[in-house]
C-alpha cells in the first residue's frame, strides 16, 4: 500500500476539501466505488463523487465525477445530508445527493488527478445491503455504517460526523 498511500496523501491530504457524492439506488442495490490504498485496511468502498473545482457548482461537479468514475450520466436530485469525513490526513466536507441514472454505460473509470500507474479505483459495483452490512467499517464510507436497510440512507438528514478508523 505504501507508495500509493503517499501519493494519495500528497494529492488530497492535509487540507480541507469540499466534495460531492451521489447515492444511486436501482433494484435494491447502491452503486459503489471500491478504492485501493485508502485507510488503514487499504480498501475503501464509497459512493461515486469527488472534489469540487473552483467555479464549478455542486451539481456540475457530481455529474462530472459520475462520468469520470462510472461512465454514467446522472440527474442530480435532492440534497440528502452533509457528512464530515475525517481520516487524517484526509478531511472532507461532503454533500450527499440522491441521483438518478440518465444514460451511459457502467464501467470502471479513473481519477484524473492521479497518474495512469497510480489509479486507485479498483472496481465499480452494485452492492446490496447484505454485502454492505457484512463489511468491516474500516472498508466502508462512514455514511453507510450501521445502515440496516439501504433506503435508510434517504432518511439521514442534517450534518453527520464520525471519525473513520
Amino acid at each position: 500500500m505504501g507508495s500509493k498511500s503517499n501519493i494519495i496523501n500528497q494529492t488530497y491530504g492535509n487540507r480541507l476539501r469540499v466534495r460531492v457524492c451521489g447515492i444511486l439506488i436501482e433494484k435494491d442495490k447502491v452503486l459503489m466505488v471500491k478504492h485501493q490504498s485508502i485507510g488503514a485496511s487499504g480498501v475503501f468502498w464509497a459512493p461515486p463523487g469527488g472534489g469540487m473545482e473552483y467555479g464549478e457548482d455542486a451539481q456540475l461537479t457530481l455529474k462530472r465525477e459520475f462520468r469520470e468514475e462510472t461512465g454514467l450520466e446522472v440527474e442530480v436530485k435532492e440534497l440528502l445530508f452533509v457528512n464530515e469525513y475525517l481520516n487524517k490526513p484526509l478531511h472532507g466536507i461532503e454533500l450527499f445527493f440522491e441521483v438518478k441514472s440518465r444514460g451511459g454505460t457502467l464501467k470502471k473509470g479513473h481519477d484524473p488527478e492521479m497518474s495512469v500507474k497510480d489509479q486507485i479505483i479498483e472496481s465499480v459495483e452494485w452492492l446490496d445491503i447484505d454485502k454492505i452490512n457484512a463489511m468491516p467499517s474500516s472498508h466502508l464510507h462512514n455514511a453507510f455504517w450501521e445502515l440496516g436497510d439501504l433506503n435508510k440512507i434517504f432518511e439521514k438528514k442534517g450534518y453527520i460526523k464520525r471519525t473513520q478508523y
